[in-house]
C-alpha cells in the first residue's frame, strides 16, 4: 500500500516537474496551469492566517512573487511545499507589519454592526485558525476550498495517508470547538 502512495506522490511531482519547466521558458499558459492546480490551496493556506478579504489579495501576491521567483527554485517537482511556503511566509509578513503599526481608537458612537453570517463564518475560521498548523491547512483545503484528499496531498507533497491523518485529528479537535458554538 505505502508503495502505491509513493508512487502517486511521484506521479504528481512528475507531472508538475515539466510544467514548472515550461513556466520558466515563458510559457503563459503552463504559469496558467500551475496557478489553477495550486490556487485553492495557496488560498487556505492564507486563510488559516489572514481574513478572507486579505488571504484573496495575498494570494494574488503569492503568485506573482512566484512568476518573479520561479528561476529560483531547484527542484521543480517540489513546487507545491515551495509555493505553500512562499504563502505561509507572506502570511506572516503582514502580520508582523499589522502588529507594528499603532492601534487607532475604535470610534465610540458608531454602532455594533448586525449580526450576519459573515459573522458565522468568521467564527467558524476562527475556529479552525486555532487548530495546529498541520491540520488547519488541510482542513481549510477541505472544507473551504473543497479541495479532494488527494488533491491535497498533490497540491501540498504531502503523502494520501498523511493528509487522511491530519483531516481525521484535525476534525476531532474542531468539532468540540465547533459543539462549544452550537453546532451539532
Amino acid at each position: 500500500m505505502n508503495a502505491v502512495m509513493d508512487l502517486q506522490r511521484a506521479e504528481t511531482a512528475e507531472t508538475v516537474a515539466p510544467v514548472v519547466e515550461a513556466a520558466r521558458g515563458g510559457d503563459a499558459s503552463a504559469f496558467a496551469d500551475l496557478y489553477r492546480r495550486f490556487s485553492r490551496s495557496v488560498h487556505a493556506v492564507l486563510l488559516g492566517r489572514l481574513d478572507p478579504e486579505e488571504a484573496r489579495e495575498a494570494a494574488q501576491e503569492v503568485f506573482m512573487t512566484v512568476h518573479r521567483k520561479l528561476g529560483d527554485l531547484q527542484d521543480p517537482a517540489a513546487f507545491g511545499p515551495w509555493v505553500h511556503a512562499i504563502a505561509r511566509n507572506l502570511a506572516v509578513s503582514r502580520l508582523r507589519k499589522r502588529r507594528s503599526r499603532p492601534v487607532e481608537e475604535p470610534l465610540r458612537d458608531v454602532p455594533a454592526p448586525a449580526k450576519t453570517g459573515g459573522e458565522l463564518r468568521e467564527r467558524v475560521l476562527d475556529a479552525l485558525r486555532s487548530l495546529p498548523g498541520a491540520y488547519q491547512e488541510t482542513l481549510m483545503m477541505r472544507l473551504v476550498e473543497g479541495l479532494t484528499g488527494p488533491e491535497i496531498a498533490a497540491a501540498t507533497g504531502l503523502a494520501p495517508a498523511s493528509v487522511r491523518v491530519n483531516l481525521h485529528r484535525g476534525m476531532e479537535l474542531l468539532r468540540p470547538l465547533l459543539m462549544k458554538e452550537g453546532w451539532r
